[in-house]
């Protein structure tokens, strides 16, 4: 197993501090990846992202193109800052590449809207396709958009020593919000602060939507009802999450420093022993736990909630796909093909230390019990793409976020975050029609929990 964390920084937190990012932050805007030797006479330009947060992902690019021999494959690293943007302005100037690394849900589709992108059904292997997980989330018009690149698997964790400290079993999580509750209140007895993180920077409240919400769903195109006026926030089921975290507030259960902390050493706080419960990312798991010697147990977000998607594992998809410019487009399948094959799955192991997003992997190189148990579970069993890559971006911004950080604070009810999330879904409705259109479509593709 590799000694492998995934970088400290969201993906929306990229996108929000662009002028904070230094050339070397993200190894310059486009980082040219060396061509194959020997090649057919076609050629295929690669626009891609991941190193930043995957390291290891350059050297099995370089590793995979230098092996291909159908084609030479010119690959370029993007400066996170303009992953979408220089693809949207290349696409619609005609010079975009062949193949281009797409974020999931809202930061590709808006490309598929604007014709950018091409469907991969009856292009890329259908079984390929399948066996990527893309996820649900790059459907649109009953077609496929992205090839699964590889997995972010979402997760509650928490530390069995402090279970023990509190007379709690720690082979047995709390599966209910009932035994949740239980367990905190044994946390806080032992003296032991029971459950959060940190929500400075505000993504543990983005966190908190992607596994809560869904508790009260039938479908992601229930959440997508949400914003374009079809449900309403205000009606008590949809905003039952903000409920319940202020419940944890109210009874004393959140850390102290919560909203002083950040997301990423509010989650150092389990694996170091100083809190009991909290959400985590799949790819922290291997190095956080030799930092609690393996005392830490993974779980799903225990139940209170109704809805079809409620306790289903989470698990978010980076992806590649096909620009409607591609000169052939059969080639830049082939390629995508080629990064699925058994050869090439193995190798983005070895590289990274991660897994790649395949139904097919050998799970065997995974020594690791709980890793390889969390991957069992949250990639090959059923799981559900997160919730939050549905959000218009005003409606994440001005809603999702405040809302769990003035929760923690003390500053707002459940009830109230309600309110304001049904203000400003209706705000972004009024300014966007042509877009409340485009969603109204997705949310029937988003309509399968799967």
């Amino acid at each position: 197993m590799h000694d492998f964390t995934l970088k400290d920084i969201s993906r929306r937190g990229f996108l929000k501090t662009t002028a904070g990012l230094g050339a070397g932050a993200a190894l310059g805007a486009m980082l040219p990846s060396a061509p194959a030797l020997a090649a057919a006479d076609k050629t295929l330009d690669m626009w891609w992202w991941g190193e930043q947060e995957l390291p290891g992902l350059q050297a099995f690019v370089n590793s995979s193109i230098a092996g291909y021999k159908e084609a030479t494959v010119k690959a370029m690293l993007q400066d996170t800052a303009v992953v979408i943007s220089q693809f949207q302005t290349a696409a619609a100037a005609g010079n975009a590449p062949d193949i281009q690394y797409l974020w999931n849900g809202i930061n590709h589709m808006e490309s598929v809207w604007f014709g950018y992108l091409r469907e991969l059904d009856g292009l890329v292997n259908a079984d390929v396709v399948t066996a990527s997980n893309p996820t649900r989330l790059s459907h649109f018009g009953g077609h496929v958009y992205r090839v699964g690149w590889y997995p972010l698997p979402m997760l509650w964790v928490y530390n069995k020593k402090l279970f023990e400290q509190a007379k709690l079993d720690p082979n047995a999580p709390p599966a209910t919000w009932e035994a949740l509750l239980d367990a905190c209140e044994k946390l806080k007895s032992a003296g032991v602060e029971a459950i959060g993180g940190g929500i400075q920077d505000g993504y543990w409240s983005e966190w908190y939507i992607s596994h809560a919400l869904p508790q009260n769903l039938d479908s992601l195109g229930e959440a997508v009802e949400l914003f374009i006026g079809d449900k309403d926030f205000r009606d008590p089921k949809y905003h039952e999450h903000w409920v319940k975290l202020e419940e944890l507030k109210t009874r004393g259960f959140l850390n102290k420093d919560m909203s002083s902390l950040e997301l990423y050493p509010g989650i150092d706080l389990v694996a170091a022993g100083k809190l009991g419960i909290g959400q985590t990312i799949g790819t922290r798991l291997p190095a956080d736990l030799k930092t609690a010697d393996g005392q830490l147990g993974i779980m799903t977000m225990p139940l209170y909630g109704k809805g079809k998607l409620a306790g289903v594992p989470l698990l978010d998809v980076q992806g590649l796909g096909i620009s409607a410019n591609a000169k052939d487009p059969k080639a830049a399948a082939a390629f995508l093909e080629y990064l699925h094959s058994p050869e090439r799955l193995k190798a983005f192991w070895d590289a990274t230390g991660w897994i790649p997003s395949n139904k097919n992997f050998d799970t065997s190189v995974i020594k690791n019990d709980t890793v390889r148990a969390m991957w069992e579970k949250w990639g090959l069993g059923q799981n559900i793409s997160n919730v939050t890559n549905v959000m218009p971006g005003q409606f994440y911004e001005r809603a999702a976020i405040p809302t769990g950080q003035q929760i923690v604070q003390g500053s707002m009810t459940g009830e109230q975050a309600g309110e304001l999330a049904a203000q400003t879904a209706k705000e972004w409705r009024d300014f966007n029609p042509d877009l409340v259109e485009k969603y109204r479509k997705w949310a029937v593709d988003l309509s399968s929990p799967t």
